[in-house]
């Protein structure tokens, strides 16, 4: 198990204990299997506790995990074959955002996500997955192909934010994002986004209106990071885990405020403990939703759509 953050040292310490006891039960013949028993026993039930227990912070923390899985990753893992598509056929093609039809379970589906980089250069090849306004061309281009052969589309959202850079906003990051709000709300196809790391502001909001719209676990999902929210509150980065609890930006905070639809659990301790079992679980519910989806008729969903949209944020005056 890949130990990462300060809230996990207790786990440590159990399993160090463990390789201890086996060490001394090789080196000296001994049976100490009801120790081990034992303190494996106490490392599941410490796990539970920690990760029952996450703070909002903490669960920001393990979103952003180097070795969480990312778009393409899960792509691999979920889809028999991929075939990417670039460009928005305007401005160049944006590598923050991937995109293409891929097969799950024989159904040809339209992926659009986020990309993050494993290490430095792919990381500042991919821009750290924050998306140019020709990225979020790119993916409403997709998604008008998919319409037009009347293929079902998933996002998969994991961004710190559409790239604040002024050369974005000379090109129209604005409108390309507000576009795409748009032209997702009428989408004549089952439409499902799920945010899989951090979903951040616009740059999240972009690729995030679906028919259903859920997050893993231990994904966040707001219209501010926790830090930049505490700079600009308290004038310092010291108060993000405070900012974290403020902006109720867990998946459960989310789902209790009726934002999304649902949350989808991921392994012991975050999906880059196990990428495979969590892609499994991915597909799995994928599935599941896009066959109920492929029933309902095609002007219902556009309408449910747009009203439960329309209905986040309004307050109702009683009297």
């Amino acid at each position: 198990m890949k130990i990462d953050f300060d809230f996990e040292k207790p786990l440590a310490e159990l399993i160090g204990q463990i390789e201890k006891v086996k060490q001394v039960e090789e080196k000296n013949k001994l049976d100490m299997s009801a120790t081990v028993a034992e303190l494996e026993t106490k490392l599941e039930a410490t796990k539970k506790e920690i990760y029952g227990n996450l703070t909002g912070w903490q669960k920001v923390q393990i979103s952003r995990h180097p070795e969480r899985p990312y778009t393409l990753q899960y792509l691999e893992l979920m889809c028999d074959d991929f075939i990417e598509l670039h460009g928005d056929r305007t401005v160049g093609d944006d590598k923050a955002i991937v995109g293409g039809f891929g097969t799950l379970n024989d159904e040809t589906v339209m992926f659009i996500g986020h990309q993050k980089g494993r290490n430095t250069k792919d990381r500042q090849y991919r821009n750290f997955g924050m998306a140019n306004p020709e990225g979020y061309r790119k993916a409403l281009r997709l998604m008008k192909l998919a319409e037009k052969f009347g293929k079902p589309v998933v996002t998969l959202i994991d961004t710190p934010g559409a790239y604040p850079g002024l050369e974005a906003e000379e090109r129209g990051q604005g409108e390309a994002i507000a576009r795409n709000l748009l032209e997702m709300a009428v989408l004549k196809v089952p439409v499902i986004c799920v945010v899989i790391g951090e979903g951040a502001s616009g740059g999240a909001l972009g690729i995030g209106i679906g028919d259903k719209v859920m997050m893993l676990d231990n994904s966040w999902y707001s219209v501010i990071s926790p830090e930049n929210c505490s700079t600009i509150l308290f004038k310092t980065w010291e108060q993000k885990e405070r900012a974290a609890e403020m902006l109720k930006l867990t998946s459960t905070e989310m789902l209790k405020n009726k934002l999304i639809d649902g949350v989808i659990k991921e392994p012991m301790g975050g999906a880059h403990q196990d990428p495979v079992a969590m892609a499994a679980i991915l597909k799995k519910q994928l599935v599941k939703d896009l066959k109920a989806l492929k029933e309902r008729d095609v002007n219902e969903l556009v309408k449910e759509r747009i009203d439960k949209f329309c209905s986040m944020g309004v307050v109702i005056d009683s009297e």
